[in-house]
């Protein structure tokens, strides 16, 4: 994908993932072990604030709580190791296709599948083990172990969930470098903990443990205060905090929910769409902003109809993705040119709307024909037109589809798809340049060089030989496929110092005459 925008800040763990390159999985495991450490001496000491405690007594329970935290731990990380295997193998070196989605896929998701799979086993090894060891080492009653289990109810979610938001951070640095490098046919496939999620989660925890850091230093009356403030700022957290929390992520989550709807929407093919701009701030310009996209989006797939109008499609679809040199390009090509029979007799003796109408039929039956054997339009002149096969893709067997084509072609006005018009056709084969021609900001996408002349006054010999079809020997040469084909002769063409050698197709393809010369004959 590459291109990404927008500079972010540098963290230390991106200091930490340059400093370790490869070997940083461990250091990354050392990181969040540093943190687990933290938040189970953080709790404990939360909680001793509720007891009076000796410093030996304190240093004998926080010595055998890490204890088990490192324990708990190494247990989580030893089940996680498989799930790093992947941004391991990308960090040394892997960079395949497969390799980065999954290398992409462990580290995004490793915070939720850690969370689903593995936090539960850690926070059962450590906080009732410790809820315990403060009963028997402060020679409490045991009916303390209630209000213990509930604030080591509390740490393990509040340690959960910011094991959760550790590893996202941890791995940041990795997940930016392997975002970088995603395939074109990466499809994102929403696995994480939801924003709303996140919000009503996070902000009654963090209720619970401010309301415990406040109740313990503003009364500290022993193990029934204890239950009592964890009562309390749990019904708070979960009344007040929890309210507040799902009001704060309904207005962060709707406006989200409408541009993700509009995101479909334009997936699809609906340019048009525009969401809702419902607030001032941040979002509201994320809204504002998909708007303006998708008006952009809609204005290019008017231009990109608008080509396929006025040009022919595939060259218009080459314009828009591949862009044009401008220095031009040198092509081989195979040139086909098609004209209307007697056509200033039919349009002297029919009104201008006939005129129109039965020349809109010939190209709609002609245009076609041209198309589905791989050649382009490069444009109308009047009652005729140009076709190349060979640019802009590079058909190794132009010669071929462009007869394959024109015999068609000739079948088609034949059986009265363009009503009594009839039409001659010439092919020629050879070196041209491809590219944007023209000036002024004014451009057409066009071949130049003598085989294009030559193709059309091929053509005007079809006239005097009575054939449907002729192709000159240039064309020949480059059949890959045996054709049966008839000589007649050379031909002096205007222009050229050799006559050149001139063919038509085995089967005798002659065009009748136009309704037009037949009525001036009679």
């Amino acid at each position: 994908m590459g291109n990404n925008v927008g500079a972010v800040p540098l963290l230390p763990v991106d200091w930490l993932y340059r400093r370790f390159g490869r070997h940083y999985p461990v250091a990354f495991f050392l990181l969040q072990l540093s943190v687990g450490l933290l938040v189970t001496a953080g709790s404990l000491g939360l909680v001793m604030l509720y007891y009076d405690a000796s410093a030996g007594e304190l240093l004998r329970l926080l010595a055998m709580v890490e204890a088990l935290t490192v324990a708990g731990l190494s247990i989580g990380f030893a089940r996680a190791v498989p799930r790093l295997r992947p941004i391991k193998a990308w960090i040394n070196g892997e960079r395949g296709h497969d390799a980065t989605l999954a290398a992409w896929d462990a580290a995004v998701n490793l915070p939720i599948r850690v969370l689903r799979r593995d936090a539960c086993l850690p926070a059962a090894l450590v906080f009732p083990p410790a809820a315990v060891m403060t009963v028997l080492v402060l020679d409490l009653e045991w009916v303390s172990l209630v209000p213990l289990l509930a604030a080591a109810a509390v740490a393990s979610a509040y340690a959960a969930v910011l094991q959760y938001f550790a590893i996202e951070l941890g791995l940041q640095p990795v997940v930016d470098e392997i975002a970088d490098r995603l395939p074109p046919d990466f499809r994102f496939e929403a696995k994480g903990l939801s924003l709303r999620l996140k919000l009503i989660a996070g902000l009654p925890l963090f209720s619970v443990i401010t309301g415990l850091i406040v109740a313990a230093f503003t009364s500290r009356s022993g193990d029934s205060s204890l239950g009592l403030s964890v009562g309390v700022t749990l019904v708070v957290a979960f009344t007040v905090a929890l309210e507040l929390a799902m009001l704060l992520a309904n207005s962060i989550t709707r406006p989200l929910a409408a541009i993700e709807k509009g995101m479909a929407a334009v997936r699809e093919g609906r340019y048009e769409t525009q969401v809702p701009v419902t607030t001032s701030d941040e979002l509201g310009e994320l809204a504002d902003g998909f708007n303006r996209m998708a008006a952009g989006l809609a204005e290019r797939e008017r231009l990109r109809e608008a080509f396929g109008t006025y040009l022919d499609r595939d060259v218009a679809e080459y314009i828009l993705s591949e862009g044009i040199s401008p220095r031009g390009v040198e092509v081989e090509v195979s040139l086909l040119f098609c004209d209307v029979r007697d056509f200033t007799g039919f349009a002297e003796r029919a009104d201008a709307t006939e005129v129109v109408a039965c020349l809109n039929a010939l190209f709609e039956a002609v245009v076609p024909v041209i198309a589905g054997h791989g050649g382009h339009v490069d444009k109308f002149i009047g009652d005729g037109l140009l076709a190349v096969f060979g640019a802009p893709e590079p058909w190794r067997d132009h010669a071929d589809r462009a007869l394959a084509a024109a015999v068609e072609i000739l079948e088609v006005t034949e059986a009265g798809a363009a009503g009594e018009l009839r039409v001659g056709v010439g092919i020629n084969s050879g070196a041209v340049v491809a590219g944007a021609i023209g000036g002024a900001g004014r451009l057409n996408f066009s071949v130049i060089g003598d085989p294009v002349n030559v193709a059309a006054r091929v053509e005007a010999v079809t006239r005097e030989t009575g054939d449907g079809v002729l192709l000159t020997g240039a064309t020949r040469d480059r059949l890959t496929r045996d054709v049966p084909l008839v000589a007649r002769g050379t031909a002096e063409l205007r222009g050229r110092d050799e006559p050149i050698e001139l063919f038509t197709p085995g089967r005798a393809v002659v065009a009748p005459p136009s309704a037009a010369a037949a009525l001036r004959s009679a």
